[in-house]
């Protein structure tokens, strides 16, 4: 399918801007663009933020969907932010986490997780994992069922809950019935077919993902890790059920596949599914096409399926 015609607009103002001068600078640009696609705020039950126990501090941020029943213990999911491991934060996340609570139904929980190069691998996934498990300990505090517990994220945020999906499994950690990889970086080769086709020119580019991943990985070697990079997992069985959503023009694309492709092969149940006409980050974009809304379809789709 073509790309959308809202989006080739986008990119055709945005991709000729000067790089920020710092990764400091780099944050703050990322956050303000972000946050002009977003479009109407959606409203839900209630946001609560709460300060997990412990060193270091770590913050994860509640979404009761709109509507919720008040009695019943809720389904939940334990959301990874995208950004490269590098970017992004609660803020930003506010409205598609909104979105995606509303959408699915579930709790969402959006860790704020620690940030690289400052913080590097594995500091991301050890909170995001803390984050899990502390959800799934405290899930009638909080008013979830711990039955009905996912993980999901975008971009590095899919990476990460990949991630934690396989700890969680080799760490007879938290039983998980779902996990929602979005357009998730899984590898670092930048090497397959769609890293070909979509190197630059369609927002995120190939040495973007270069950049990320250096800040991530302290050493290359870090990245031999199945945890690092859940494509290079020796195995995938015992993981939980998956959606892989992957978008249609992003250099990510073939490694989602590549991704779905081998959990399928390792027994798992999997739905992988193209986000027609959409570019990388497409859970921002809901004030900037229509087409983003199947992202959001696709995730109540997959989360309303029985276990």
């Amino acid at each position: 399918m073509s790309l959308d015609p809202r989006i080739a607009a986008y990119l055709a103002q945005t991709q000729n801007a000067p790089p920020p001068a710092s990764l400091a600078a780099l944050r703050t640009a990322t956050d303000t663009a972000l946050r002009q696609l977003h479009g109407p705020l959606e409203e839900v039950d209630s946001i609560k933020d709460y300060v997990l126990p412990g060193e270091p501090a770590l913050t994860v941020r509640a979404y009761v969907p709109a509507g919720a029943d008040a009695v019943s213990a809720l389904p939940a999911m334990v959301f990874a932010h995208g950004g490269g491991w590098c970017l992004g934060s609660l803020d930003v996340y506010d409205n598609p986490c909104r979105a995606l609570a509303n959408a699915t139904g579930n709790v969402i929980f959006s860790v704020d997780y620690r940030l690289a190069p400052e913080h590097p691998f594995p500091a991301p996934l050890n909170d995001v994992y803390r984050a899990l498990c502390w959800v799934a300990e405290q899930a009638a505090a909080l008013g979830i069922d711990a039955g009905r517990l996912a993980v999901g994220g975008d971009s590095a945020g899919g990476n990460l809950a990949a991630a934690a999906a396989l700890m969680a499994r080799d760490l007879d950690g938290p039983a998980l019935v779902h996990q929602l990889l979005l357009y998730p970086s899984l590898d670092f080769a930048f090497d397959t077919p769609s890293y070909q086709r979509y190197a630059e020119g369609y927002s995120l580019t190939r040495e973007a993902m270069r950049f990320c991943w250096s800040a991530y990985l302290a050493t290359p070697a870090d990245g031999e890790q199945p945890y690092a990079a859940p494509l290079r997992a020796t195995s995938l069985r015992g993981l939980p059920p998956a959606t892989v959503l992957v978008c249609e023009y992003d250099p990510l694309h073939d490694e989602g596949l590549a991704y779905a492709r081998r959990l399928r092969n390792a027994g798992v149940a999997v739905d992988c599914l193209r986000l027609d006409g959409l570019i990388h980050a497409a859970i921002h974009m809901l004030g900037l096409t229509p087409k983003a809304r199947q992202l959001f379809e696709h995730a109540r789709q997959a989360m309303s399926k029985p276990d």
